[in-house]
C-alpha cells in the first residue's frame, strides 16, 4: 500500500486527535457537573473553532458537537457558508466593532460579547426579520483588566435594560473571560462573582439562564461555580497553530 500524502496524513492525525479528545472532554464536564451544587447537569459545550479549518468542524460535528464559537468574523463567515449543509449553531465570542455588526447579526445564532448599548442597538436593527431573535449575553469585564472588553458590573443593569427593550435580541445571560494564568482559588472567586451577578440580574430579566464561562484550562472551576456554557478550543482541537 502506498503511503498517504503528507497533507492526508496530517488530516488523518487531526481527525484522530479530535475523535479522541471529545470523549475525554465530556468526561471532564460530567465529573465536574456531578460535583457542582448548582444542578447544572446539562452543560452547553461550545467548540471554539477559530483558526480551525471547516474540515475539523465537520469531524467534531460527526462526534456529536453542534455549537461552535468564532472570534474572527471574515474567517467565520467563510466557514459558516461552507458548512451550510450541517445543522450547526454559531456563537460569536470575539470583541465586536461597530462596522462588523451587520455580518454578525446576519450569520450568527448567539453573541456572547455585547458590552455596550451601541452594539446592542446595531445588532437589533441589523438582525434579518426572517431569522429568530439573536440570543445574546452581556460580557462582563469581571477582572477589571484594561486590555479586555466587557461592561463593568456598574454598567450591567442599564445595558441589560436596553437589551430587554430590543425585539430582535433575546437576553440569555452573562459571559466572562477571567484573567489569564489565574490560580484555582482566583478562578473560583471570579466565577462565583459571575454567578452572583446573574442572580442579581434575574429580578430585571427573570428568563436569563446562561453563564458562559470556562475554557480548556479552567472549565472545572467554572462548572463548579455554576457555568451553564463553556467555550473550549484546545481540549477539542489541540493547540492552535496561530
Amino acid at each position: 500500500m502506498s503511503p498517504l500524502p503528507e497533507s492526508a496524513t496530517i488530516r488523518a492525525m487531526n481527525e484522530q486527535l479530535i475523535s479522541d479528545n471529545i470523549p475525554k472532554l465530556r468526561q471532564r464536564v460530567r465529573r465536574s457537573a456531578e460535583k457542582s451544587e448548582f444542578g447544572n447537569s446539562d452543560i452547553l459545550v461550545i467548540a471554539v473553532s477559530k483558526t480551525r479549518p471547516a474540515e475539523d468542524i465537520r469531524v467534531a460535528h460527526a462526534h456529536g458537537l453542534v455549537n461552535f464559537g468564532e472570534n474572527y468574523l471574515q474567517e467565520a463567515v467563510q466557514k459558516i457558508t461552507a458548512l451550510q449543509d450541517l445543522p450547526l449553531i454559531w456563537h460569536f465570542i470575539g470583541p465586536i466593532q461597530s462596522n462588523k455588526t451587520g455580518l454578525i447579526a446576519k450569520h450568527f445564532d448567539w453573541v456572547h460579547t455585547i458590552d455596550r448599548e451601541k452594539i446592542a442597538r446595531r445588532l437589533n436593527d441589523q438582525r434579518p426579520i426572517n431569522l429568530p431573535p439573536l440570543q445574546v449575553c452581556v460580557q462582563i469585564n469581571i477582572s477589571g483588566e484594561s486590555s479586555k472588553s466587557g461592561a463593568s458590573m456598574k454598567e450591567l443593569p442599564n445595558l441589560a435594560h436596553t437589551i430587554l427593550q430590543l425585539p430582535r435580541l433575546q437576553l440569555r445571560g452573562l459571559m466572562a473571560i477571567p484573567a489569564a494564568n489565574a490560580g484555582t482559588a482566583q478562578q473560583h472567586e471570579v466565577f462565583s462573582l459571575m454567578r452572583e451577578a446573574l442572580a442579581q440580574l434575574r429580578p430585571l430579566a427573570p428568563a436569563v439562564d446562561t453563564l458562559s464561562m470556562g475554557m480548556s484550562d479552567d472549565l472545572e472551576a467554572a462548572i463548579l461555580e455554576g457555568a451553564s456554557a463553556i467555550r473550549v478550543g484546545t481540549a477539542i482541537f489541540g493547540p492552535r497553530n496561530r
